[in-house]
């Protein structure tokens, strides 16, 4: 074996070590990442030649967590890992969206990188260093690539920036992106904020870089050493210059007309679609087979070329808007009758359709994830139909870019969606884009932020986003910035720049640049004309609705939220569940317990508010802590002959003894009271040791003329209560001291005959 190892320190101290030469030694390249005890193994295979007709960059990047990374099992009955969760697939497109601008144009072979977690500390992030095992694993590998580039998380935390944080650094920061960059140029930021302007953003983005460049020098290193510094060469493309002259001549006057035409998106294509048709018409047919993948590439090319010359040298854009102009917006808020909350977003020919449901604690998502157990009270689930560009061909699933464009949703919103004691409610927002032609992710934003205020959810702010361009011109050096773009100007253009907020600053960003080198410049006119444009579009929202309903709709079953001391929390469940289920059954409602430290957390939620109510009343039954001098309602449970036992609460019995029945001498108990007997009582008196009740029933009862009540001295006694003390009683333990002739029986061993105890039953009191 030939096993080479690179280091690099970050910041805080950590050693994050590199090592190839030693596993999976048969793929073209591959590495053993560690910090700590986290180990990513990242490994790049690529095809010996591309396959017939592609002419694009088949690139497939997996990313895998495994269990035993972790020491736990997979869940359900299979016992293995199964497809990809959702964040794998978010941390897999991460890397891809920084890998893939990078391969060469013209290198079309297979290219499949893979990175597995196969051990996990559950301090490191890993997906902090998946983006910097993928390029090293490249980087010892023969394969063409542009890089090395690397991948670091940076938050901010106690107002100082920190690279790749631990899992509980991160709970405290306020802003939270992955960077990734060559050593030269930014190519991908994703992340989320708590409402930070656009300058902070932009130095997290610059800490960052520093960071990378160290990765990127020590992959150099890493390339000469183990002697990778030549790629393999390729050749994927058929040139014909020839056909390239002539199609560019035929075409690209026409095609510069037809984008300045300002036709709508499908007019566009069919306009596009049908000047590609006259050229092939030109090409002799039994010619056409052999030369159609050609003649595709080169009419991209000229259909590119047109569109970014006409925005660059005149400033006009495909729809006839200007740089920072912002398409017509509508908006409608209650369209749905069924749902808890609706909202139609159109902006162009972009729609969505945000839909709200509310739910219990039950309803939550369950993340079951290697280094990750928790649920999520809020998700957003984005739709993204084939009909919604007009495309005949079935649906199948759902695919990583709605994963991808979800996620990013549902950051935008996150912050601004109250949790907790705030909101008792699980959300789910769900967008269904209708129509598309650009920037569908930022509509699903402001749909689903209008969709929650009409469901009377308590947003702390509105959110709105906005999508943003970059069409330059690498010989000239001018640039242009694009407000809201459209499909073609994404497709065609150097930078896909998405920010969302509020009117007080930014909550999520996704930028992928598609060109080497972006000054830092540019990202400033970007993001100030991001923050314009999305002020405007928050303007149009607020027309239609400016904040949450006052009141949830009548169709939203409602929740009643209480707390309750912890240790009442097996007395509310009962035993196998069976309290909590016999109150659910019987007030049909549903009722989940959360322990939060030494509080247990109840709602009930249910359609019915008299239900509802039947169930508060219940568990309150069951939590409630007796109070003395309180008239409680109980049941008789037992008789004894010296008093009865009443429950006065669900579980909380007390004695009720034979001489607080009433005023008059009662000579048994079963001639006033029998088992199941409903009964007023008044709590006299809680032994503070024991806990065992004194009741009375005669408290409650009005006092005969010329009552003299005598002075009674509480006293509990181990097998029950002896009643009030009586002249003449011979309770040696009241009395003091010890004396000769005592009579203290319980101190005098075995019980003798003659012996005075008295028995548990009381005496008749004097004036009985």
């Amino acid at each position: 074996m030939n096993i080479v190892k690179k280091t690099i320190t970050l910041g805080d101290g950590r050693t994050v070590e590199i090592e190839t030469g030693k596993l999976a030694k048969q793929a073209d390249g591959s590495v053993v990442l560690k910090v700590g005890g986290t180990m990513l193994l990242a490994t790049v295979c690529c095809a010996k030649e591309a396959k017939e007709d592609v002419d694009f960059m088949p690139l497939s990047v997996e990313y895998k967590e495994k269990f035993y990374a972790a020491g736990r099992f997979p869940g359900g009955f299979m016992k293995r890992e199964g497809k990809a969760s959702d964040s794998e697939i978010l941390v897999a497109r991460l890397v891809d969206r920084a890998l893939r601008p990078l391969f060469p144009d013209n290198f079309h072979a297979e290219v499949f990188v893979n990175v597995i977690l196969i051990s996990a500390d559950k301090e490191n992030m890993p997906d902090s260093f998946a983006g910097l095992a993928a390029s090293a694993a490249l980087a010892v590998s023969d394969v063409p690539f542009g890089g090395p580039i690397s991948e670091v998380r940076v938050a901010r935390i106690d107002g100082q920036f920190v690279i790749n944080p631990t899992f509980a650094q991160l709970e405290n920061a306020d802003l939270e992106l992955m960077v990734a960059a060559t050593y030269d140029n930014i190519m991908m930021v994703e992340g989320e904020m708590k409402e930070v302007s656009e300058h902070d953003m932009l130095e997290a983005i610059k800490f960052a870089h520093e960071e990378i460049k160290k990765h990127c020098l020590m992959q150099m290193e890493l390339t000469k050493e183990v002697g990778k510094e030549t790629k393999r060469e390729y050749c994927h493309e058929t040139d014909d210059e020839q056909l390239r002259e002539a199609l560019h001549k035929f075409c690209y006057d026409r095609c510069y007309a037809i984008a300045k035409s300002g036709l709508a998106k499908q007019e566009r294509e069919d306009a596009f679609g049908g000047l590609k048709e006259e050229f092939i018409e030109t090409i002799p047919e039994e010619e056409r087979d052999d030369k159609m993948i050609m003649i595709n590439r080169y009419y991209a090319a000229v259909e590119k070329e047109a569109m970014r010359r006409m925005i660059i040298d005149e400033g006009m854009r495909l729809d006839g808007r200007k740089n920072d102009q912002i398409r017509p917006i509508w908006c409608e808020v209650d369209y749905l009758p069924g749902a808890h909350g609706s909202a139609i977003f159109t902006r162009g020919e972009t729609q969505s359709l945000a839909s709200v449901t509310l739910g219990t604690k039950m309803d939550m998502k369950e993340m079951d994830e290697v280094l990750v157990q928790a649920t999520q009270q809020f998700v957003l689930h984005y739709n993204f139909p084939p009909y919604a560009t007009g495309e005949a061909k079935p649906q199948r699933g759902v695919g990583r870019r709605e994963i991808g464009h979800g996620n990013l949703a549902w950051r935008a919103l996150k912050p601004m969606v109250p949790v907790g004691e705030e909101n008792p409610y699980a959300v789910r927002v769900v967008s269904d884009i209708l129509e598309s032609n650009g920037s569908s992710s930022m509509a699903s934003v402001c749909a689903g932020c209008m969709a929650l205020m009409d469901s009377g959810v308590k947003l702390k702010k509105p959110v709105a986003g906005i999508a943003m361009g970059l069409i330059s011109d690498e010989k000239t050096g001018k640039f242009v910035v694009l407000s809201d773009i459209l499909g073609d100007e994404d497709h065609l253009g150097d930078m896909d720049f998405k920010v969302t907020g509020t009117r007080d600053g930014i909550t999520a960003t996704q930028m992928d640049i598609k060109v080497d080198g972006l000054p830092y410049e540019i990202l400033e006119q970007a993001l100030a004309q991001a923050k314009a444009g999305r002020e405007h579009i928050m303007g149009e929202m607020m027309k239609t609705i400016s904040e949450p309903r006052a009141d949830y709709k009548p169709n939203v079953p409602r929740i009643i939220q209480i707390t309750i001391p912890s240790e009442f929390i097996g007395a509310v469940i009962g035993t196998g569940g069976k309290v909590i289920q016999e109150i659910q059954k019987t007030t049909n409602t549903v009722i989940t317990i959360t322990e939060e430290g030494n509080q247990g957390i109840i709602d009930i939620f249910g359609e019915n508010k008299d239900c509802m109510d039947a169930a508060l009343a219940r568990i309150k039954a069951i939590t409630t802590v007796p109070e003395v001098g309180e008239t409680y309602h109980g049941k008789v449970v037992s008789i004894l002959e010296f008093g009865a036992f009443v429950e006065i609460l669900p579980g909380k019995e007390g004695l009720l003894h034979i001489s607080e029945l009433d005023y008059k001498k009662v000579d048994k108990v079963e001639d006033v009271l029998a088992v199941g007997d409903e009964v007023d009582v008044k709590l006299l008196e809680i032994d503070a040791k024991s806990g065992k009740m004194r009741l009375s029933r005669r408290a409650l009862m009005e006092k005969p003329e010329g009552w003299v009540e005598r002075e009674r001295k509480p006293r509990f006694e181990k097998d029950g209560d002896r009643g009030p003390r009586r002249d003449g009683d011979r309770r040696d333990d009241r009395r003091g001291p010890r004396r000769d002739g005592d009579r203290r029986d319980d101190r005098r061993g075995p019980r003798r005959d003659g012996d005075r105890r008295e028995h548990r039953e009381e005496r008749p009191a004097d004036n009985e």
